[in-house]
């Protein structure tokens, strides 16, 4: 039990709404009791607690999740999905704008021919414009400043060299249209909160833009 192993958590996990705000308001909340809280939850909650948290809480969560135990490709897709298969991420990103417009998705999907990597994109309220920011997502083992920032990173310098989900919009380079602006030359690292949830940060080359996005796996 949780109460057993961290007595001094701050909020009872009991409780069948999840106060995850709450949690990050108080700096001794260790990462266990947040993911705790977050698998404990309904979907619905821990949806609705993962994308009401601002700029600041994304912040201090990412701090937090660099404690967390590693991540994983099946943190994004499920072993039991087939390659192909797409996964759904409901995601918000701390980028100044409507906090409305900030609501988007990152969907991956497992590479036909297998491999150590992932594809996927951006589903956004601004796909028709900047496009559908096309990635590759690769674990950062073997690189120790990428390691420091996240097991897995989201990398738009590569785009996928292979069939995508057939629901998927035509794979394009980021150095096409007005993505280059946006995604071209970007990296996002990962880390692990809980079993559904992850967060980010992004980084233009190897510069940390102090922007975050939490993304909440459908299943």
């Amino acid at each position: 039990m949780l109460s057993d192993a961290i007595p001094n958590t701050p909020l009872d996990l009991r409780r069948s709404h999840l106060d995850l705000r709450a949690l990050l308001a108080d700096e001794s909340t260790p990462i266990e009791a947040i993911a705790e809280a977050l698998d404990a939850a309904s979907p619905s909650d821990r949806k609705e607690a993962a994308l009401a948290l601002n700029r600041s809480e994304q912040r201090s969560l990412y701090r937090k999740a660099g404690k967390s135990r590693g991540l994983g490709f099946e943190d994004f897709v499920p072993a039991d999905r087939a390659p192909l298969e797409p996964v759904r991420h409901y995601g918000r990103n701390t980028l100044p704008m409507p906090r409305k417009l900030q609501l988007f998705e990152k969907r991956f999907c497992r590479p036909e021919n297998g491999g150590e990597r992932l594809f996927g994109y951006n589903q956004s309220p601004f796909i028709g414009t900047v496009g559908p920011g096309f990635f590759v997502a690769i674990k950062t083992a073997g690189n120790s400043v990428w390691e420091e920032r996240g097991a897995i990173v989201v990398d738009y310098f590569q785009v996928p060299d292979g069939p995508v989900a057939k629901t998927w919009p035509k794979v394009i380079p980021n150095t096409q249209g007005l993505q280059k602006y946006v995604y071209h030359r970007t990296r996002d690292f990962m880390r692990r909160v809980s079993k559904h949830v992850s967060i980010g940060a992004a980084y233009k080359v190897e510069k940390a833009l102090d922007h975050y996005f939490v993304l909440v796996r459908e299943s």
